[in-house]
């Protein structure tokens, strides 16, 4: 079992990406166009440094939405491969079923 404080953190992370990413892009636009003045784009490096390091997508975590495993994600499901066998194996998922030959 994952603890709840990273668990907690993704979350956090989670609502900084989604409150800052119009001024992340519109800052990364500025830095990215060769035609802006040279200083125009460093300020917006600049600004775009002080934004919390916390609110870039990368930043974020795939969790196991049961456990909060990080590891053996399964995006589709959004769970981890140990949270998705035990539910298969109680009969808790539909279509999923214990195989045996």
């Amino acid at each position: 079992m994952a603890k709840k404080g990273m668990i907690e953190q993704n979350k956090h992370r989670q609502k900084l990406v989604a409150k800052y990413a119009a001024k992340r892009a519109a800052l990364k636009a500025i830095t990215k166009n060769a035609d802006a003045p040279m200083d125009e784009r460093f300020r917006a490096q600049l600004q775009l440094a002080e934004l919390p390091r916390n609110g870039s997508k990368v930043r974020i975590r795939n969790r196991c939405e049961v456990t909060g495993r990080p590891r053996a994600y399964y995006r589709k499901l959004k769970m981890s491969r140990i949270a998705l066998r035990d539910l298969g194996n109680n009969g808790q998922i539909p279509g999923i079923v214990k195989s045996s030959w």
